[in-house]
């Protein structure tokens, strides 16, 4: 494929990717459709399906680029110092994660179903980002905490990754559902979205 072809089918895709992402700022995932995000590009709705066949497909390019994304944010973090205590490395996650919140938002909603309607090419193509940003914490793992091995380390990351998919609705909530909880007589201490893993890798660090 000539590079200019690369090129312009590399920039249709980040197209149909930033127009999906322009319309989750304000739509949910199942009002979303391929025709929605058809008329936020400059090309035809059906051009689409050369790049992408589901709207999951395009969400799980969006969730690839959003872990690319922070994987490369820790990198940096990491290349700064020479040193980090354990708060240091809470704090560089939980700062990273807030950044991320997109990401978080994805991964609580509607995981699952980009994964099971994607093509196996576009799933194999977001294992990979998401194998690299958990390479990337154990990187952050193995330079700043030489005291934990790699049975330690896996066992943070078999810890922190599943708590990713929770953090989301825990600390992003609508005043719908705060009335509901205090209807329903819940006393529920709300933190932010930074407090809550800050917390939670400072006690995984712990054990």
């Amino acid at each position: 494929m000539p590079a200019g072809s690369i090129e312009r089918t590399n920039a249709r895709r980040e197209e149909i990717i930033n127009a999906c992402e322009k319309l989750y700022q304000t739509m949910s995932f199942k009002d979303i459709t391929l025709k929605e995000i058809g008329k936020e590009t400059s090309f035809s709705r059906t051009s689409i399906y050369n790049y992408f066949q589901t709207k999951e497909e395009i969400f799980l390019a969006l969730l690839k680029r959003e872990y690319d994304s922070w994987a490369g944010q820790l990198s940096e973090a990491m290349n700064m110092t020479e040193t980090m205590t354990d708060d240091e490395i809470a704090d560089v996650l939980a700062g990273t994660l807030n950044d991320h919140r997109q990401l978080l938002k994805i991964l609580s909603m509607n995981h699952y179903d980009l994964e099971e309607n994607s093509r196996m090419e576009q799933l194999t193509e977001f294992k990979v980002s998401y194998g690299n940003a958990m390479k990337t914490v154990m990187e952050l793992l193995a330079r700043f905490r030489k005291d934990m091995d790699a049975v330690k380390q896996k066992e943070f990351i078999y810890s922190f990754f599943p708590f990713m998919f929770g953090i989301y609705p825990y600390t992003v909530v609508t005043d719908k559902q705060k009335e509901a909880m205090k209807r329903a007589g819940i006393d529920y201490k709300y933190t932010s979205l930074y407090e809550l893993t800050y917390n939670a890798v400072r006690k995984m660090l712990m054990d």
